[in-house]
């Protein structure tokens, strides 16, 4: 269950927050795309003639790494995730029972 916000937005930070989530999802989406196309390139080189065996597999992993790892970042963790929500909103919640009981 969501809960409301304590303090509401307004709309120009509505906006900006907007703004910067979908920057953020795009930069991914350009990140994969790169990703996919070097890739093939890469590929497409070591099955013609650059090396003896396909080496390709490991800019793939090691680059699929770093691309998983800033989708999750964009994802999962990012602002405005109902993960990191969650998370803030425990963490919220832990501070008040604390300060209540000095």
């Amino acid at each position: 269950m969501s809960q409301p916000l304590q303090n509401p937005l307004s709309p120009e930070d509505i906006e900006q927050l907007a703004r910067k989530r979908a920057g953020a999802k795009l930069g991914w989406y350009i990140h994969a795309c790169v990703y996919l196309a070097v890739n093939l390139f890469l590929f497409a080189a070591s099955l013609h003639g650059f090396g003896t065996r396909p080496w390709s597999v490991y800019p793939l992993l090691g680059w699929g790494l770093g691309l998983t790892l800033h989708g999750v970042s964009v994802f999962v963790l990012g602002s405005g995730s109902g993960l990191r929500e969650r998370m803030v909103q425990r963490e919220r919640e832990r501070i008040a029972r604390e300060q209540g009981r000095s």
